[in-house]
């Protein structure tokens, strides 16, 4: 996985408002439920009228609609009314008629069409049979029926299988006669047997299609973000850390997606840190590598030259060791440079604090580096407008790393002129103020804000020749924080740079203040 691989831009995926899992479930279930009741009670109705409407039409009567299918009796009688109705009317002005065969032949015929026969009986006997000999099982109640007073259109359900409905008359020669519609129960009506097979496809068909929406919907919700995770998933899998699941909803999967998002998140920012890191790696030994070399060819050059007998006077021999020994001074620094990096690092840099008086400290440090940088031609100057009896909270030895690399650092760009470096303190109020100045070659504005990061450099072919490990600034700047102070610079091309530090002042409470306070 490369850099080019890890954007530093982040984006914040939407997240979208959607209904809870366990709601989605539960409103599922009711549906489930209420559907085949909606279906039954609405769709059955309307599907129970359109056939009611065809029965109607086809059998030429007139019911109530579906509550006729609820008296059995009401219905069948309105079934044969017009052929019962008939019948009376015959039976009451023309009795001769209903021994008539073709009369009656033509009133069966209809009858047919509707599941139904008719049967007459004279004198207890049969006169006319129109169920070609099906009177045989029901001859002794048609008999016992016969006997009755007239029903007046009102019907007898006989063994469960026939509706008979009677009406007498007298014929011309005095006898009593009685004319049956016998109805077919268990035959009639195939449509009424073909609209109850249509609801129940209507439910099923209500039913299933419910269920496919409610398992789309489920599906949706669950398995479609389910999919986008999966993909996130191997997306990292492949190194793509900065792939971002979109469209977060604010249900459990949500929750999940976040929860991925977040990790994503600190994936990517370990990777960018791991990269980071191992970008400096790099430049450390880049520089270790040229820093190490370059004292070490100098002290290897000298030592041949004193092997050789180039350093053939005491004043030569004196100056060549003088030389290796700077090396390899230079060389030590490096060394302790890198060993303290490596505490930073860990997090394990070993401070001793103690109370320190800043004018005593400070010129004591001033005299020790005059020395040296004289001897390099460039000189010192140290100020002090505060208080001398200020004293702070450090550790002399770190402090005194953070002055020396400073200084150092300022020396290596003095450019050719003559150098002066100074430093001045001032009272900041609960502050003590130290500046360290010189009158080098100043750092770019634009190069300022980076110039305590580690490996940061303003000029990498310049710095590479000056040599340094690049990590001097961010080990002042570690030393200063950790101390409880600030650093920063002020800078001018050409004119130099000022290093400003502060550090809170310590007061001891005095005794009586104490009580006070208490």
């Amino acid at each position: 996985m490369g850099s080019d691989d890890i954007k530093d831009k982040k984006s914040k995926p939407e997240k979208k408002h959607t209904l809870k899992i366990r709601t989605r479930l539960a409103m599922a279930f009711i549906m489930v439920i209420l559907t085949p009741l909606l279906l039954i009670g609405g769709g059955g109705i309307l599907y129970a009228n359109f056939q009611i409407k065809a029965i109607e039409k086809y059998y030429n009567i007139d019911t109530e609609g579906i509550i006729s299918f609820s008296d059995t009796t009401l219905f069948l009688n309105m079934l044969t009314q017009d052929n019962y109705t008939e019948i009376v009317f015959l039976a009451q002005s023309a009795p001769e008629r209903l021994e008539d065969k073709d009369v009656l032949n033509d009133i069966n015929l209809h009858l047919q069409d509707k599941y139904s026969f008719l049967v007459v009986m004279k004198n207890d006997a049969i006169i006319y049979d129109g169920s070609s000999g099906e009177t045989s099982g029901i001859m002794s109640i048609l008999y016992e029926l016969s006997d009755r007073e007239n029903l007046y259109g009102n019907g007898y359900y006989i063994g469960g299988k026939y509706l008979i409905k009677q009406e007498g008359f007298m014929s011309e020669d005095g006898s009593e006669g009685n004319a049956f519609i016998i109805t077919r129960i268990e035959r009639m009506l195939p449509e009424v047997s073909r609209m109850l097979k249509g609801m129940a496809i209507v439910v099923l068909a209500g039913m299933a299609i419910t269920a496919m929406l409610m398992t789309a919907w489920i599906y949706r919700s669950i398995f479609f973000p389910l999919k986008k995770l999966q993909k996130a998933t191997h997306e990292i899998r492949e190194g793509n850390l900065d792939y971002s699941l979109n469209d977060i909803s604010n249900n459990e999967i949500g929750e999940l997606c976040q929860d991925f998002e977040s990790m994503r998140e600190r994936l990517r920012e370990n990777a960018l840190e791991k990269l980071k890191y191992d970008q400096e790696n790099r430049e450390l030994i880049s520089n270790i590598s040229h820093d190490l070399k370059t004292p070490i060819t100098a002290i290897k050059g000298y030592v041949e030259g004193i092997m050789d007998g180039v350093a053939d006077t005491p004043e030569k021999m004196d100056r060549y060791i003088r030389t290796i020994y700077n090396k390899a001074m230079d060389m030590d620094r490096l060394i302790e440079e890198l060993t303290f990096y490596s505490k930073i690092d860990a997090n394990r840099i070993p401070y001793s604090f103690d109370k320190v008086n800043v004018e005593r400290y400070f010129r004591d440090c001033v005299e020790e580096l005059a020395i040296d940088l004289g001897e390099r031609g460039i000189s010192m100057k140290y100020s002090n407008e505060a208080d001398e009896s200020i004293v702070i909270i450090a550790d002399p030895e770190q402090l005194r790393k953070v002055i020396n690399n400073i200084v150092g650092n300022s020396t290596k760009y003095l450019g050719d002129k003559k150098g002066h470096i100074s430093i001045h303190i001032s009272d900041a109020g609960d502050f003590v103020q130290i500046d360290i100045a010189d009158n080098g070659k100043g750092i770019a504005q634009k190069d300022l804000p980076y110039i305590f990061e580690r490996f940061y450099r303003t000029d990498a072919s310049r710095n590479s020749m000056q040599g340094g490990s690049g990590i001097g600034l961010s080990i002042v700047r570690k030393i200063v924080e950790d101390h409880g102070g600030k650093i920063w610079a002020l800078s001018k091309e050409g004119e130099g740079t000022t290093m400003c530090m502060v550090f809170r002042k310590y007061e001891e409470v005095k005794a009586d203040e104490q009580n006070i306070d208490s």
